[in-house]
């Protein structure tokens, strides 16, 4: 029989994993710093085991305190969310995104009004960017970036527990161009002779492109873009042929502005190139929870949908 351990000794732990310290955790509480290190003391003592370890006035979790932490976690972020759940009914539930430019603008912009109609109370405050948010001031509740940072990056993020880095789904990188210029576009080494548009922060480039097609890649001769929404767009006007994500260049596709002048004709590349990230602590936020839930059902992603990775790759902006 495990020892009975009272509710606000409990809380105190749960609110030192999420914010990082004792003196965040007693003013999250409304509870001095001394209060909230006794009833951590007191837990430890009534578990028979230590679970922050202290050195200054740094402390991190022992393999006991991560464990404890989870189930913490889980629990009373099970019960703010049905709180939340109950108290929030025909009030507005706010999220603040930051998101990558070229996936707000070519994804998620598109969908915002069928987002807000489908879930209803939630309001999108969106700021685009190319830097990854450290939620250090919590201005934001999740980023979707491109390319996932590596985890050392948020180091200095508020809180024990970390983040969640989830993938949002893999995506087909193909060359993309006008109808017109589809033409003349049969086989792979027929893009030798174009203008070939590069997106210059992408993750999958041309080299990459051409090796996977067992090509010798030709010196570039085309316009050259920061953003893959300016290529997008540089590629549906004519400009050259652009290598670019399926999924970004949707819109241009359906309305037949761009074509793939090589599918099934060539090896395109597939990689995971945006990836939705918030911090453990807002992992059972309404606002974020019915955001997660709609993302994944309008992404088709199998399985558990967005699930998290503890240790994301790196990968450039």
């Amino acid at each position: 029989m495990p020892p009975p351990l009272p509710l606000s000794a409990l809380r105190a732990f749960d609110a030192v994993t999420r914010t990082g310290s004792f003196r965040a955790a007693a003013e999250d509480l409304s509870l001095t710093a001394s209060a909230v290190s006794h009833a951590i003391r007191s837990l430890e003592l009534a578990l028979g085991t230590t679970l922050f370890l202290r050195d200054g006035r740094s402390i991190r979790l022992t393999e006991e305190g991560e464990m404890l932490a989870m189930h913490t976690e889980r629990g009373f972020g099970e019960l703010q969310l049905g709180i939340s759940t109950v108290s929030s009914r025909g009030r507005p539930q706010l999220l603040r995104l930051h998101c990558a430019p070229s996936f707000a603008a070519q994804w998620l912009l598109p969908r915002l009004r069928r987002l807000l109609d489908e879930v209803r109370g939630l309001e999108v405050r969106l700021s685009a960017g190319t830097d990854y948010t450290r939620f250090a001031a919590d201005e934001f509740d999740a980023d979707i970036v491109y390319g996932a940072p590596p985890p050392e990056f948020y180091s200095g993020a508020p809180g024990l527990q970390g983040m969640e880095t989830i993938p949002l789904g893999t995506e087909v990188v193909a060359p993309l161009c006008s109808p017109e210029l589809a033409a003349a576009i049969r086989a792979p080494r027929d893009l030798i002779g174009q203008a070939l548009i590069e997106s210059d922060n992408k993750k999958v480039r041309w080299t990459d492109w051409f090796a996977a097609n067992d090509l010798k890649p030709p010196d570039t001769r085309g316009p050259r873009f920061d953003r893959s929404f300016l290529s997008i767009s540089a590629a549906a006007d004519g400009l050259g042929v652009a290598l670019e994500s399926t999924r970004l260049a949707e819109r241009e596709l359906a309305a037949g502005r761009l074509v793939r002048p090589l599918a099934g004709a060539c090896n395109d590349v597939t990689y995971t190139g945006h990836w939705l990230v918030f911090p453990r602590a807002k992992r059972y936020a309404r606002s974020l929870t019915l955001f997660s839930e709609w993302l994944a059902n309008e992404l088709a992603l199998e399985g558990d949908g967005l699930r998290p990775e503890r240790e994301p790759p790196s990968g450039p902006r």
